[in-house]
């Protein structure tokens, strides 16, 4: 089945038992058994339930992978990787990522031991000229956020492959529908749910997707040891948000490049970062690893003093955190995603207080451009 009819009728088209074409969601803590050393597969939901069962099976096909695990954020699901690790391995990070992943490596993991280099991945000799004889893994965002560079997959896979190391892909940005990373050689892909496979802007979760059986089992250990498991009803919202995948991603596509063109010629931006402009840097790594660019778009401003009046003044698209839903969110990294990043880092990655991101919705692109122009009107001139 190709993939838009695969999202629409998941891992298990409708419930065997009742004909219900909508998993039903198994808001049950435990389950019953028939008797001593007896079970119907179903124990306890911090370990399994029905509802997630079918959700992590529904995302394994996919992306095209053998397992899938659900959690109850992306930091959940990102968490969980690094524990296959040991004190002393040494993780190649990108340096332009979610700010709340360089939190949780360098305040916490660090003090167990782990050793981590952040590097411009979208440049592998930088990424080859990193690596150490304790290198046991690569963790990448491509795109990149917030400033949509391009890492290319295959060459980090070849790297770890290499060495007998891992590379982990986070491919939220793109989605299963736009990129499939396990199919250019990633070992495991990390999403949040919580953005486009969800894509309603109304609950959390966070995926791993693998296929390597020696891992299966400790992952799901670490799962259900630390309970970041995602919840039934959550669960079930995502397997409802996933339906519409294609759609989505389309539209957002298809108004974050209108809008993304709109931006390049206004006088106020200084640069536009879209991975669907032709002149992007990595253009031709993009189309050769992915089949669309979804609904990011970040840029300068040429002056400081206008963000506060553009996050003040528009009002179709909303200041908020998070991207990848429905509507259109606008967010100020410096402030809100990346705070966590020290300033020199973060500096050098290119993230300052003129740095605007756009999670571009599924509005009319034409409403979204004039509520931008409405808020570039007032300028610190």
């Amino acid at each position: 089945m190709k993939i838009d009819t695969t999202l629409v009728h998941g891992a298990t088209c409708f419930d065997p038992k009742t004909g219900a074409i909508s998993t039903p969601i198994y808001q049950s803590s435990t389950f019953r058994h028939p008797a001593l050393y007896e079970s119907t597969g179903f124990d306890y939901s911090r370990g399994i339930n029905p509802t997630r069962t079918e959700l992590e099976r529904t995302l394994a096909l996919i992306e095209g992978g053998k397992y899938g695990l659900a959690f109850a954020s992306g930091m959940g699901a990102i968490s969980a990787i690094i524990k296959l690790y040991k004190p002393g391995d040494h993780i190649i990070v990108s340096e332009d990522l979610y700010g709340g992943t360089y939190r949780l490596f360098n305040e916490y993991y660090t003090q167990y031991g782990f050793v981590f280099s952040w590097v411009d991945t979208s440049d592998t000799a930088a990424i080859e000229a990193a690596l150490r004889t304790e290198t046991r893994a690569i963790f990448i965002e491509t795109p990149s956020n917030p400033m949509m560079k391009v890492t290319d997959i295959r060459r980090c896979a070849e790297l770890m492959r290499n060495r007998g190391g891992h590379l982990i892909v986070d491919n939220t940005f793109l989605s299963p529908y736009f990129q499939n990373p396990l199919s250019l050689g990633a070992d495991f892909v990390i999403y949040s749910g919580t953005k486009y496979l969800a894509g309603h802007n109304d609950t959390l979760s966070g995926f791993i997707v693998h296929s390597q059986d020696q891992y299966e089992e400790p992952l799901r250990n670490v799962q259900k040891s630390e309970g970041a498991c995602l919840s039934p009803f959550d669960a079930w919202l995502v397997l409802r948000g996933i339906k519409t995948l294609g759609l989505r991603m389309e539209r957002h596509q298809a108004n974050a490049q209108k809008i993304a063109h709109w931006l390049r010629e206004h006088p106020q931006v200084e640069k536009v970062f879209y991975t669907g402009f032709t002149d992007h840097p990595q253009y031709d790594l993009s189309a050769s690893q992915s089949r669309g660019h979804s609904g990011m778009v970040s840029f300068y401003l040429r002056d400081a003093r206008d963000v506060e009046p553009l996050l003040r003044k528009v009002k179709i698209i909303l200041f908020a955190e998070s991207l990848g839903g429905v509507e259109t969110l606008i967010t100020y990294p410096l402030v809100q995603t990346h705070n966590a990043i020290p300033e020199k880092m973060r500096l050098a990655a290119g993230v300052h207080d003129r740095l605007i991101r756009l999670s571009v919705g599924i509005e009319d692109p034409d409403d979204l451009i004039a509520d931008l122009d409405e808020g570039l009107s007032i300028t610190s001139v």
